[in-house]
């Protein structure tokens, strides 16, 4: 019989809330563990059960989670990971021996990439009785369309930087160092990494004060969609403007857009065209 309880574990952003609403459309009962300082507070007023815990305490998640009957569980939101290599980070975080199972134990030998080490995360989940799921389940309608979404089509010459741009991406992606990067002429401006796309077109407007660049962000090669889909949102589509860009390519059908009414309507008004590629 399928559980009618969803459980949340929620990072920043706005994804969490609108996972949150979707499985209360659903007719679903929401349980939602709040990472500490990595999550909107006004989660609280859209689930049924809400508390919070410590981002490096993954027993402290299974504990609060099963207290309440969840089997199934989404992770969304998005963590500061520069803050796991921040000075004196062991007396910061004080990791219960999950998480200590799970850095020493079941990564051992193993690199310490996203997927690699968010796999490991899920699999010590499971091992408590708390099963990730596909993360999108509950938002597939923020998915982007293939083609122009927007009023205003790419300029010309853009479309030969989306072809150039888009197999290095994927590269990256494969890679697992980051999902997007800047493009102008066939020139790579800046690519992601763990700063995230944020900072990333921040700097891309600084390397490129004439303008007119290309952000690319695109879903991993298999991605694996428990975890780590990506997003952009209205304060993409403001920063990109800020920073010069002329035009967002993402991918269609693999990429959520964050309230997307109001990011196609936000890309508009701003002068950016948003291209959905079907790769």
């Amino acid at each position: 019989m399928e559980s009618k309880t969803l459980g949340l574990i929620a990072g920043n952003g706005l994804l969490p809330l609108l996972v949150a609403r979707g499985a209360k459309k659903a007719g679903l009962k929401v349980v939602c563990v709040g990472l500490a300082d990595n999550h909107d507070t006004k989660l609280a007023g859209e689930v049924d059960e809400y508390c919070t815990a410590a981002l490096a305490r993954p027993g402290s998640w299974i504990r609060k989670l099963r207290r309440h009957g969840v089997g199934n569980a989404i992770m969304v939101g998005w963590v500061a990971k520069r803050k796991i290599y921040t000075p004196f980070r062991i007396l910061q975080y004080l990791p219960d021996w999950r998480a200590v199972r799970i850095w020493y134990f079941r990564m051992r030998g193993m690199d310490r990439r996203n997927d690699t080490l968010l796999c490991a995360l899920a699999d010590e989940l499971a091992s408590g009785g708390v099963v990730l799921m596909d993360s999108t389940t509950y938002c597939k309608e923020h998915f982007a369309d293939a083609g122009v979404m927007t009023r205003i089509t790419p300029a010309a010459g853009v479309k030969d930087d989306i072809e150039f741009g888009w197999d290095i991406v994927k590269k990256l992606g494969q890679l697992d160092i980051g999902q997007a990067i800047a493009i102008k002429e066939k020139e790579i401006i800046a690519v992601e990494a763990i700063e995230g796309t944020a900072q990333m077109i921040e700097r891309a407007g600084q390397l490129c004060k004439a303008g007119g660049w290309t952000l690319i962000k695109t879903a991993k090669p298999g991605q694996d969609m428990r975890f780590d889909v990506p997003c952009i949102g209205e304060e993409t589509i403001r920063s990109v403007a800020k920073g010069g860009g002329k035009c967002i390519v993402v991918e269609a059908g693999k990429t959520l857009l964050l309230d997307k009414p109001r990011t196609i309507a936000v890309a508009n008004e701003l002068g950016i065209s948003l291209v959905g590629h079907s790769g």
